[in-house]
Formats: structure tokens, C-alpha cells, sequence
């Protein structure tokens, strides 16, 4: 994935299709995996959808289904909204045609971890959003299927804000921002302080193992904090307390987070770039950024 192209001026194709019925969803699915198979240099149409719909597919298609990939969409999304991001950037470069050229017809797990909860469904819809940023340099069509059923009129309404081929599609940014002015909980008096300019990692390691962490996933924490600590520079301080059974550290860096991207955008090793906040999003249950009236702080939670 490279550096996200200048908005409108993508040719990222970035589709809806909503549906409350099977036959809904074949009237919008057959003609969209039919203008993928008549696309020129593209290889053919994949879907990644809900097991059902897949059988409304090969029942319709009959012999035809065979040209079209079909996986279900609990063996794509397998982990959070950054993890998907990261599946979708190595999936277009391991098998999509010349500039990303590809049709995806894709069905995220409403039913599943995606909307599970307000927290998980608010980050799965800036991963709708941000979408449009992070894969505009992207020839890639995509037709992003929600089931009414399983959606829900909420976070069909959310979703369609992140799609432009929608009446009510907003700037990408200015969604993330309406998430990230979303305040987060107090840290609890008991959290335990490492202070700057950076937490170490034998610390953070050996407190994760007092929580309850496991020595490998207490050594993987300890890597996406203070691989974040050195992406976000100088840091004023850490914080780190248990929340149930997930480890949260958070820390509050002397500058600002500028980039509303950072972290989403996979790093470049020939150009120099770590794995900072990137390897902290692919590991971390949530990282979220805030800034507020006492300075920024960057929140991480694993398990």
C-alpha cells in the first residue's frame, strides 16, 4: 500500500449495496460480479460474504459460480477493523490485476466480533471510512454488502456516511474526527506510572506478567508500546493498569498526533520507516488517539 492519494482524486471505486432479502441480494450481486468478469486485465471477481449468501451465489450461477472466488467472511475477518485493513492491502498486492484492478464483493461480520459491541462497530466504521484514503491509489472496485437483517438500520445509516456512492457520504476525516472526539474513560488511580521520555520494555514486559500475560504475549505488548513510544517521539509519560482481563497502557507524547492516518498505513522498510503505531494497531484490540485540553494521549489495549 503507498501514501494515500489526494481526495477525489482516487480511482478507488468504493460501492454499497443494502438488502433485507435473498433475492435483494443476488439483484445486486449477479450484476456486479458480471461487470467483474467482463472487466479487461482484471483476474476474476472474489466474494467474501456471510455462507449463505455464498450458497444463493453458486445456486444461481450454477457452473458459472466456478469463475468467481468465494470465501466465507468469517476466514477473512479474522481479527479487528486494522487487521482487515492489512488483509485487504496484502490481498491486492498478492493477487489483483495492474494498479490494484480487482472486483471484491465484501460482507463484513455484523453478526460476529464487527458489531458486537458500540466500541468494535464504531471502529469498523472507520475502517469504511478511512477506506476511501487508505486504498484510493487502488483501481480496485468495491461493492461492501449489508445485510438489514444483521446490520441493523443503525449501522447501515453509520455506513452509508462512508461510501460515496451514497447521497449522505461525508469526508472520510471528518468521520474520524466525530470518533475520536468520543471520550475515553479516566485512567484508575491505581495505574502504575513509567515516566519519559520512554517506557521500557523490560518494565512494561514484567508488569504485563504480573497481570496475567502469558511471557510471549507479555513480550508482544511490551513491543507495541514501545515501538509506538518511539513512532509518537519524547513521551511525557506512561500509564498502564489492567481492564478486566485486557492490559491498557497509555501514553501521552509532547507532541501532537497530526496524521489522522497514522498507524493505518503499512510501513515501507526500504524507505526507512518502523513499525510504530502500525504494528501496535495489528496487534492491539484498540489504539486510540485523543486530543484533549491536558495534551494528546495515545491509548493502547491488548486482549
Amino acid at each position: 500500500m503507498t501514501v494515500p492519494a489526494a481526495p477525489g482524486s482516487s480511482p478507488f471505486d468504493h460501492r454499497m449495496a443494502v438488502f433485507g432479502s435473498d433475492d435483494e441480494f443476488l439483484a445486486q450481486a449477479l450484476p456486479f460480479l458480471a461487470e467483474g468478469l467482463a472487466a479487461r486485465h482484471e483476474p476474476p471477481p472474489v466474494v467474501i460474504a456471510a455462507p449463505g449468501n455464498l450458497d444463493l451465489l453458486r445456486d444461481a450461477l450454477g457452473p458459472a459460480a466456478g469463475d468467481i472466488g468465494l470465501l466465507p467472511h468469517t476466514e477473512w475477518y479474522t481479527g479487528s477493523a486494522a487487521n482487515a485493513i492489512a488483509q485487504g492491502a496484502g490481498y491486492l498486492a498478492a493477487h489483483a490485476g495492474p494498479g490494484g484492478r480487482i472486483h471484491l464483493l465484501m460482507e463484513p461480520v455484523w453478526g460476529g466480533r464487527a458489531g458486537r459491541s458500540p466500541r468494535e462497530t464504531a471502529e469498523w466504521i472507520r475502517y469504511e471510512a478511512l477506506a476511501n484514503l487508505l486504498f484510493a491509489p487502488q483501481a480496485t472496485t468495491a461493492l461492501c454488502a449489508y445485510d438489514t437483517r444483521v446490520a441493523g438500520a443503525a449501522i447501515v445509516a453509520a455506513a452509508q456516511r462512508t461510501h460515496p456512492d451514497c447521497a449522505v457520504y461525508e469526508d472520510p476525516l471528518r468521520i474520524a474526527a466525530e470518533l475520536d472526539a468520543v471520550p475515553l474513560p479516566a485512567p484508575p488511580g491505581s495505574a502504575e506510572r513509567i515516566p519519559g521520555p520512554a517506557p521500557a520494555a523490560g518494565a512494561v514486559r514484567t508488569w504485563a506478567t504480573v497481570q496475567g500475560l502469558a511471557p510471549a504475549e507479555a513480550d508482544v505488548f511490551a513491543t507495541a508500546v514501545t515501538e509506538a513510544a518511539a513512532a509518537l517521539g519524547p513521551v511525557d509519560r506512561a500509564l498502564l493498569w489492567a481492564d478486566g482481563p485486557a492490559c491498557v497502557c497509555e501514553l501521552r507524547p509532547v507532541r501532537r498526533v497530526e496524521d489522522p492516518l497514522a498507524g493505518f498505513v503499512p510501513p515501507d522498510p526500504a524507505a526507512g520507516q518502523d513499525r510504530g503505531l502500525w504494528f501496535a494497531r495489528q496487534v492491539c484490540a484498540y489504539v486510540d488517539v485523543r486530543d484533549e485540553p491536558g495534551g494528546t494521549s495515545v491509548r493502547l489495549q491488548y486482549g
